[in-house]
């Protein structure tokens, strides 16, 4: 979120914090907060506002230019370093409302859904709202963006922005579309619209949260990973954005440490994308805010935020917990770079340990990843407590493992290992 780096300009989004990013091994750059949205008026949520109360989808917010008389060409400049830096620009698409004060093409009603109430729903019945989307989204495309993060898709017919996405791609083919997704039941009926990544929101994203909150079973991942099937390949990892709690608060977890087995599992169990959100790599825990979240509504500073910018401008060095914590991280991202990881076949091993000494169903996982040139066993412990494992491997992977003795492992508490085989 640009306003929260740096100076809070789009300026502060430099050379140095894209190369930072491209090293961790980033493909996509989402943006959040771009398009003009409302601000000083009586309805608007917080101090600067909402970014998805969206005043004019044709503009960008003055606050986050040098020169707001120049934003645009400020835009333009981020979307040439982005992709100078080998990274490829995503930014917000909101199909389903707009601010009160929006003043365009959007054909909208007078009431808002639940209490949203700095927007106003879309009228989608209403040709006016397609053809008036298709110019925004268009727009955009023709300055350089490679693609859209579509909030709250599951309120705006699949059918409808079915047919906007096969539009828009007429003309830019290479675009990107990203559904904010939350019912498991509509999963399948938007990936047939023709989105091509869907948050695995109610999936995996909420059976971690239960696995590593509430003492839920492990078993749970592979419940997950049996209904997604075919779709696997399509869904889009997380474990934090703007709308969830940070994992290092002091409503969640209360310690970055305690998530490296979910992260582990996120980015390397079968081939879903990841996305990762700002300074969640060294640990922020968002201690400015009363309810573990960094805001979208208000001005906020966000203390390791702010570090990680300092130490990637020769202004001030991490400390010692978050070098830690971005250590750990650049550690499992770098192998979430192999190709055996990134393309490479998953087989879950949790069946077949149930009797293995040390191995607890409830709270241990493990898995293989494999291609033609190598294979990776990983394991994860959702415990306080570290485990001693011996995993042992199904008659049915012979081929790729040969024929094997058992695999001893020692794993830390919420933590993972991966071995080569």
């Amino acid at each position: 979120m640009p306003r929260l780096w740096g100076k809070g300009v789009l300026a502060s989004c430099d050379a140095a914090t894209l190369d930072y990013i491209r090293s961790l091994g980033v493909d996509y750059v989402w943006f959040t907060g771009l398009p003009r949205h409302a601000t000083g008026q009586p309805f608007v949520k917080g101090d600067p506002g909402s970014p998805y109360a969206v005043t004019d989808w044709l503009d960008i917010n003055p606050y986050l230019a040098e020169n707001p008389s120049e934003r645009m060409a400020e835009f333009s400049a981020l979307v040439s370093r982005t992709h100078d830096a080998g990274l490829k620009f995503l930014m917000d698409y909101i199909p389903n409302h707009v601010a009160r004060d929006y003043q365009g093409s959007i054909v909208h009603y007078d009431y808002c859904d639940g209490d949203w109430t700095d927007t106003l729903k879309n009228n989608w019945d209403d040709p006016r709202t397609f053809d008036a989307m298709l110019e925004i989204l268009r727009y955009w495309a023709s300055l350089g963006v490679d693609g859209f993060r579509c909030d709250m898709v599951e309120l705006v017919s699949s059918e409808k922005l079915g047919r906007l996405i096969e539009a828009v791609k007429t003309d830019f083919p290479g675009l990107v579309f990203v559904a904010e997704v939350y019912g498991k039941e509509n999963y399948r009926r938007y990936l047939d619209a023709g989105f091509d990544l869907l948050y695995d929101k109610c999936g995996l994203y909420d059976a971690l949260d239960w696995v590593c909150r509430y003492g839920g079973t492990a078993e749970s991942l592979t419940w997950n990973w049996q209904f997604l099937g075919d779709m696997q390949p399509r869904m889009l990892n997380f474990l934090e954005n703007h709308d969830e709690l940070r994992l290092a608060s002091r409503k969640f977890l209360g310690s970055a440490s305690r998530a490296y087995a979910a992260l582990a599992f996120s980015l390397l169990f079968n081939d879903a994308w990841f996305m990762l959100y700002a300074g969640q790599e060294v640990g922020e825990d968002a201690s400015e805010s009363g309810d573990g979240r960094t805001s979208i509504f208000n001005w906020c500073a966000p203390r390791m935020l702010g570090d990680l910018h300092a130490s990637l401008h020769g202004e001030g060095k991490l400390d010692s917990c978050e070098s830690a914590v971005l250590d750990r991280y650049r550690a499992l991202l770098e192998l979430a770079k192999l190709p055996v990881f990134r393309s490479g076949k998953c087989w879950d091993l949790c069946y077949c340990n149930r009797g293995s000494a040390g191995f607890d169903p409830q709270r241990h996982f493990v898995f293989l990843r494999y291609d033609d040139a190598s294979a990776w066993l990983v394991a994860c412990n959702f415990s306080d407590a570290s485990a001693e494992l011996t995993v042992v491997f199904p008659e049915e992977l012979g081929c790729v493992v040969g024929d094997r003795e058992p695999v001893r492992l020692s794993i830390p508490s919420w933590d993972a290992v991966a071995v080569q085989l």
